[in-house]
């Protein structure tokens, strides 16, 4: 593909800067802060967070805000700062068991160890407009916290729970976890080469964007694929994160990060002995994102199933054309491409079109 230099347009590119600075300003309203963005658009923002595969919370409201609220390219700027900073270390596995869950729900039982707990989430709302929110102030803020601390009655609920699909584990109904050694691939600094293992596909996913995943998740479950998925369990919460002490070596917490994690139950196939057992799809990402880790764990459950059964017949069971498709910055970035001078390609298709045109002119003027 060729390209062309263009030159004198660069008093025409820092007007372009300026004008997007420009439509922040316009207007009577101050300035919107960073705190606003992370705590009033939580859910815009944990989009960039996982979309971007850094978790840094005040730089990804600085990027919606720098960004004018394009999630892409919000999420553009947290990869590109990412790329900029030198790997400290390297963290152990961690277990989900020991998140602060904050919303914890199950499909497919009613009563789980430790019970179901709705959390912050609009599954139940009406999608109607609450018009009053047009004139908020911060007086109604202030209500609002008021009447939720302080008509609540102390609980003692604990703050971790145990994983409901244990109970189908020690019941023998799903295959018993398997310790891999294996160090997982590192997508930032291996390029994908078909076949990669599973870690290389679920880190792929939980960077990738949300609208990629659910469109392609949702293909097979409408029967492009073979997974009919029951949520055994879906959590949010904050994940502490361990890492070596640089003196000891041993695991310290160093912090948390928001994590939504969900475990989906899938058809029953048998095992090596014969006995069937359910089979499972895992998705996991920074932030409140329930959307994208429901669709990631029912691709993963069907790039496992293709890979059993050694047949490919849907999209979504691809793992080349899923991995390659649903990252947002490559696949932005490519759309956004055309929009560059192609002024070269373009000419030599004229340039053809043109010969092509005057060769059936001519063989008209002969056949006459």
């Amino acid at each position: 593909m060729a390209y062309v230099a263009i030159r004198g347009g660069e008093e025409a590119i820092a007007g372009s800067a300026r004008i997007m600075d420009a439509l922040r300003a316009m207007g009577a309203g101050d300035p919107i802060e960073l705190d606003q963005i992370t705590r009033q658009m939580p859910l815009l923002h944990s989009r960039v967070l996982s979309e971007g595969g850094l978790y840094h919370p005040r730089l990804a409201a600085l990027a919606l805000k720098q960004s004018l609220g394009d999630s892409l390219e919000a999420a553009f700027f947290l990869r590109a700062y990412r790329s900029t900073k030198p790997r400290l270390g390297e963290t152990v596995p961690h277990d989900t068991r020991a998140m602060r869950v904050t919303r914890r729900v199950s499909a497919a039982f009613k009563d789980i160890p430790g019970g179901q707990m709705l959390g912050a989430t609009p599954d139940y709302l009406h999608r109607l407009f609450r018009f009053e929110l047009m004139d908020e102030g911060a007086e109604t803020f202030q209500q609002i916290t008021r009447d939720w601390f302080g008509n609540r009655p102390a609980a003692h609920r604990p703050t971790t729970f145990p994983k409901v699909l244990d109970t189908l584990r020690d019941e023998g109904l799903l295959p018993p976890l398997e310790e891999d050694d294996t160090p997982p691939f590192d997508i930032t600094r291996t390029p994908l080469i078909f076949p990669v293992p599973r870690s290389a596909q679920l880190a792929t996913m939980a960077r990738g964007e949300t609208g990629g995943l659910l469109a392609l998740a949702y293909s097979n479950m409408r029967g492009y694929g073979d997974v009919h998925p029951t949520v055994g369990e879906l959590r949010v919460g904050y994940l502490p994160v361990m890492a070596p002490h640089p003196v000891t070596g041993k695991p310290v917490e160093i912090g948390e990060v928001q994590v939504t994690e969900c475990e989906i139950v899938a058809m029953f196939e048998k095992t090596d002995e014969g006995a069937p057992v359910f089979t499972l799809g895992y998705g996991a990402c920074f932030g409140h994102n329930e959307v994208k880790a429901i669709a990631m764990a029912v691709l993963d459950r069907a790039i496992s199933v293709a890979a059993e059964k050694g047949s490919i017949k849907n999209p979504s069971e691809d793992p080349e054309f899923v991995l390659l498709h649903v990252d947002g910055i490559e696949s932005m970035g490519f759309c956004t491409h055309y929009k560059m001078p192609h002024y070269v390609t373009f000419q030599s298709d004229m340039d053809r079109l043109r010969a092509a045109r005057d060769k059936a002119e001519e063989a008209s003027d002969v056949s006459n």
